[in-house]
């Protein structure tokens, strides 16, 4: 059974494996420096996100480069967007409600000094 996307990302090790191909393509050897695992852990764990959808593998002569693919990144921002919305909604009724309390807490201060 595939993992699904949160469950792929909820491993600490997957995620600094994804922070780690960020920025461009890498060989296993250059992520288990920056991951600080294992070669075999490095494996398989590159493994489950290769799986899942969330990297890619480029055989380059004897080496095999691997590199993030944007479509689960991008089926996730989809789906935090309307969450993003929610909060956002939230936040600019809170952003209103205190300058509503500035704007009072201003006029009871002109009042005292009058």
């Amino acid at each position: 059974m595939p993992l699904d996307t949160f469950q792929t990302l909820a491993d600490p090790t997957r995620r600094r494996i994804v922070a780690a191909l960020r920025g461009r393509e890498r060989q296993v050897n250059d992520i288990v420096v920056e991951a600080g695992i294992h070669q075999s852990g490095v494996s398989r764990h590159l493994r489950i996100l290769q799986e899942a959808g969330f990297v890619a593998v480029r055989p380059d002569g004897q080496r095999r480069l691997y590199s993030l693919r944007p479509e689960p990144f991008r089926e996730l921002d989809a789906w935090l967007a309307a969450y993003r919305e929610l909060w956002e909604a939230r936040l600019d009724r809170f952003g209103a409600a205190l300058e509503a309390r500035r704007a009072r807490a201003g006029d009871t201060k002109k009042e005292r000094r009058k």
